[in-house]
């Protein structure tokens, strides 16, 4: 039995509860308090890339100048000979060819030596660590909800989460944002044989703001994306997005980006790192060969794709934890500490690894992983504050300085 939208006995809540869980190809994350009204968010948009199941940035940026790295890895290191883009002391695992082009040009750079200050190997507990971001405090949302919140931006596309598995503690708080599979699949259930959306909005017309905020945050949202939808859209300048979901989410990151929605943030998760066998040997058909084959596609494909656009946005890698620098018996690594950063973006000083590098000497090493000599956050850090319009970091990171890099330009 059916039941029917005017139906006395069931309550607005109720009805916007069922209709929401009816979003197909889609979640949507809307709450009650809205960020504050301000002036018009300028900063570059941020693009959160979660590479997760612990990334293995030694392989990705090979510390080729260490001899501890060939002593511990006789099997998986990448020889000095294949590496691209190197400097004699790191090099960039040939894999990630697709986007040497962005190194050479300044675009695209790297942080090595990053990670947590309590660092742990446990998968969840690390990557809630990470995507909350205030380690020793009370404070229980996401980091980049709160950099969303700070930003004062109202659109209603502002803050997204793209991809089939999202980073939900990312997002995690008090701003709006959307989660969804993708742009062409977010649709209220039913809509296009009833007209749900505007009896959603009949129904919440005169409701209180409490009551009304999510419906009408949610209508927003869908009024926003059926625009979009209305615009054909073809990729730029031949870029060729790979048939990946990180591909197909990237492209509606560069979607949004070009029809100006208003997009401040987007989180994408990309998971399969955790490479605790077959890491495998510096050839195609190896899985950390042909992982990095396919971030680097997509990545490559993003920044062709957005041409001039690529000068408001910056793209970051995060991972909840690197691998152990001695290689396994299965030609992988088991979970570690010390990693890399990704970033892009066309205020990145790029095309060289910033790093207090620490060494690969067994004396150096952490309980048997690199030691992170930098602070994530404060690489996040550095950029809120020269490309995203961001003083000081304590509303984000609590407690946080940036890091002195210099790896961005200021905005």
């Amino acid at each position: 039995m059916k039941t029917e939208l005017c139906c006395p006995e069931l309550s607005r809540r109720a009805v916007l509860g069922a209709a929401l869980t009816g979003l197909a190809g889609a979640t949507l994350s809307t709450r009650v308090a809205f960020a504050a009204e301000g002036p018009a968010y300028t900063g570059d948009t941020l693009v959160v890339i979660s590479l997760r199941g612990g990334f293995d940035g030694l392989s990705a940026i090979a510390p080729i100048g260490d001899p501890g790295y060939y002593q511990a890895r006789p099997a998986i290191g990448v020889p000095k000979n294949l590496v691209i883009g190197g400097d004699g002391t790191f090099g960039l695992h040939p894999a990630l060819a697709p986007i040497l082009p962005l190194w050479k040009s300044g675009k695209l750079a790297a942080v090595h030596a990053v990670g947590q200050p309590n660092p742990t190997r446990s998968h969840f507990a690390a990557m809630e660590a990470m995507e909350n971001a205030a380690p020793g405090t009370s404070i229980r949302s996401g980091w980049l909800d709160r950099m969303l919140g700070l930003t004062g931006a109202t659109a209603p596309l502002a803050g997204v989460s793209l991809g089939h598995a999202m980073p939900a503690r990312l997002m995690l708080g008090a701003a709006d944002d959307v989660a969804m599979t993708g742009i062409d699949d977010f649709t209220l259930a039913g809509n296009d044989k009833r007209p749900m959306a505007a009896a959603l909005r009949a129904m919440y017309a005169d409701a209180p703001a409490a009551l009304a905020a999510p419906a009408r945050s949610a209508d927003r949202a869908l009024s926003a994306t059926q625009q979009i939808k209305g615009l054909a859209y073809a990729v730029s300048s031949g870029a060729a997005y790979p048939g990946t979901e990180l591909g197909a989410a990237l492209r509606d990151v560069a979607r949004l980006v070009k029809s100006k929605a208003g997009l401040v943030t987007a989180a994408v998760d990309c998971g399969d790192w955790d490479m605790h066998e077959g890491l495998g040997t510096v050839v195609k058909g190896q899985r950390m060969f042909d992982n990095l084959t396919e971030l680097a596609q997509a990545l490559a494909a993003f920044a062709t794709d957005l041409g001039d656009a690529l000068n408001t946005v910056t793209v970051l890698t995060i991972s909840e934890f690197g691998r152990r620098v001695q290689e396994n018996a299965s030609r992988g690594a088991d979970h570690g500490h010390g990693n890399a950063m990704l970033l892009l973006g066309g205020g990145i000083r790029g095309g060289r690894v910033y790093a207090n590098w620490p060494g690969l000497s067994p004396g150096a090493l952490v309980a048997g992983d690199l030691a992170a000599t930098t602070d994530y956050r404060s690489v996040i850090g550095e950029i809120l504050q020269k490309r995203c319009g961001f003083g000081a970091l304590d509303g984000v990171f609590p407690g946080v300085r940036p890091s002195a890099f210099g790896l961005a330009a200021a905005k």
